[in-house]
């Protein structure tokens, strides 16, 4: 029933298939169609894992699960549906993009967060990143500075019933005080210097993971600890700019 859910739900929102399916329609029962082309996609999805995921190095079982779990190809725009479980980012418009799968993985694997675990994404995009960390932690507060994007991503999660999940459109320049302080964050997007403000709402003993930098960006992981902070490069990256405050 779930994967006829997931269908419905890409129905309604990418109309590039409705003249397929309408032809399906044709030839066999509405029931028949809706549990075959969940299962394309569910294919599709166990595939990425493999190949992208776990050959890559990812071993943490909550962070592969995750990934196994949430239906990418649903929070991605029509014309973009078709490439969602390719290997590499694609664009949800605006100007903005969905991260390569791998990305997504390796990020939330460096956060090292569990269950019971309070997060804080800036950069919600189009959901998916949350809908990831809500398959693990307790809370996800997620923050989106372009309206559009905010409202798309609240709409989705909640028709999948991500009612752990908690998006708030402003600029993530300032966190969310009112919740921190969080046991993790994630920012999904590059500013060129660390918020400080973000670094006051990390709890001590967590971890923040994120792209930093303007023409040359590194992926960097933060660790506060009782003596302060440390942080390491983990890697070359390269991801939309930060905007908002963090730009003046």
């Amino acid at each position: 029933m779930k994967k006829v859910t997931h269908f419905v739900i890409f129905l309604k929102n990418h109309y590039a298939f409705f003249i397929l399916i309408i032809l399906f329609f044709y030839s066999c029962g509405q029931e028949r169609v809706m549990e075959n082309t969940s299962d394309v996609f569910e294919k599709l999805r166990k595939k990425m894992v493999s190949r992208q995921i776990v050959a890559r190095g990812v071993k943490d079982s909550l962070v592969i699960n995750a990934l196994a779990s949430v239906p990418r190809h649903l929070f991605m725009p029509a014309e973009e549906a078709p490439y969602a479980y390719s290997d590499e980012p694609r664009s949800i418009g605006m100007g903005q993009t969905i991260s390569q799968p791998y990305i997504v993985a390796f990020m939330t694997e460096q956060l090292k967060v569990s269950p019971g675990d309070h997060v804080l994404e800036i950069g919600t995009g189009s959901g998916y990143q949350a809908a990831v960390l809500a398959q693990i932690v307790d809370s996800v507060f997620t923050i989106e500075i372009i309206p559009e994007l905010a409202r798309q991503a609240t709409e989705i999660l909640k028709k999948l019933e991500y009612d752990n999940v908690v998006v708030k459109q402003g600029d993530g320049y300032h966190g969310w005080r009112e919740k921190a302080p969080f046991d993790a964050i994630i920012i999904t997007a590059a500013p060129p210097k660390i918020p400080p403000l973000l670094l006051e709402q990390l709890k001590v003993g967590g971890k923040m993971v994120l792209p930093v930098g303007e023409y040359v960006q590194e992926l960097v992981v933060v660790s506060k600890n009782e003596e302060g902070i440390a942080m390491e490069n983990i890697l070359p990256v390269r991801f939309v700019p930060m905007t908002g405050k963090i730009q003046e």
